[in-house]
């Protein structure tokens, strides 16, 4: 396994970077980008780069209102991710944050994401991990407790009057993600099992407390949860980390296994 790091700058800049990189090796060559969880999140920045941008996600009102705001898809389709359309190695990055753990049939999206791919391109994934504190709370709470969990971790710090008043109404157009489901390859044990079976390369490794954090080390009554749920399962379940980062690159070697 890959050293657990924390990133060198937050994971937008550190997948826009590497994208940066992966299209500076490409001088003559349009990028096309697959933005996997359109509905929820930002696109990459390439700078002034050629590139085409499309948009894949589950149907959901809320991720369909998001995608529809983006100015930064050519293209999008919601719908199954086991049937939306995705074209056989068409895309140099696949850029998927935070979908691997709320979708349904996770390895088989997946496996369509890699087979969408170029040789060569890369995948750039974050996650919960679901064998984490946070990640277990995240899918056993009720549906009323999770959405307070969720607008706790979306609450911004406030310090001036306008800044708050600002937190009040972020905080009231704040719509909790899907709920997440959590299925064996959304951890970092499952995406190191899953890379080394499809023959894919994981360059790029690391591990977060964002999550863990956003719900404080005080007597917040999430906090006191995640605690309480490490100490029961004895820290299999750890608060050391809630997010996983992972930058994995498909081999060119058109003999490599690879899908």
């Amino acid at each position: 396994m890959t050293d657990l790091r924390t990133p060198p700058v937050n994971d937008g800049d550190l997948f826009s970077e590497r994208a940066r990189q992966y299209a500076a090796d490409k001088p003559l060559q349009r990028i096309h980008i697959l933005e996997a969880g359109c509905g929820w999140g930002d696109g990459l920045d390439l700078g002034d780069r050629e590139h085409r941008s499309t948009g894949v996600d589950v149907e959901d009102p809320a991720l369909r209102a998001h995608t529809r705001a983006r100015t930064d898809l050519g293209g999008w389709h919601l719908g199954d991710l086991r049937t939306v359309p995705m074209p056989p190695r068409a895309y140099d990055v696949v850029h998927a944050p935070f979908l691997v753990e709320r979708v349904p049939h996770a390895e088989l999206v997946l496996d369509r994401f890699v087979a969408a791919m170029k040789p060569g391109g890369l995948l750039l994934l974050r996650l919960r991990d679901r064998d984490t504190a946070f990640g277990f709370l995240d899918r056993r709470l009720p549906r009323r407790l999770r959405e307070r969990l969720w607008n706790r971790l979306h609450r911004p710090a406030r310090r001036s009057r306008s800044a708050r008043a600002a937190g009040r109404a972020a905080a009231r157009r704040f719509v909790p993600p899907p709920p997440a489901i959590y299925d064996r390859v959304a951890s970092r044990q499952g995406m190191h099992a899953y890379c080394v079976m499809r023959g894919l390369v994981i360059s790029e490794e690391y591990t977060s407390r964002d999550a863990v954090e956003a719900l404080g080390t005080g007597s917040g009554l999430a906090g006191v949860l995640c605690r309480l749920v490490s100490a029961l399962s004895r820290g299999r379940l750890t608060t050391a980390h809630s997010e996983v980062t992972l930058i994995i690159r498909k081999p060119e070697n058109r003999f490599a296994r690879v899908i």
